[in-house]
């Protein structure tokens, strides 16, 4: 028999929310870098794929931090100094 271990409610929630989040990556993952439909063959190739898509995502992330706008890290959309002409 398997015993019940009691959890207490924040970490529900503390693990709830981090597979939202998780979610939410894979998601943005599949439908904004073009992965849910896609004409790679191979698994080596599309690890390559994805491993460039969470590159360019931290990249992002980062860019966002060090130029003092750290709210922006998770948005997709350009930023203010990056707005095309």
């Amino acid at each position: 028999m398997t015993e019940v271990v009691p959890v207490a409610p924040s970490q529900m929630q503390r693990g709830y929310n981090r597979h939202s989040a998780l979610e939410r990556i894979n998601s943005r993952i599949d439908r904004v870098y073009g992965l849910e439909s896609h004409f790679i063959r191979g698994r080596a190739k599309m690890a390559l794929r994805c491993n460039l898509v969470v590159m360019v995502m931290m990249a992002m992330a980062l860019g966002h931090v060090r130029t003092g706008r750290p709210e922006m890290m998770r948005s997709l959309v350009r930023g203010p100094c990056l707005k095309a002409a």
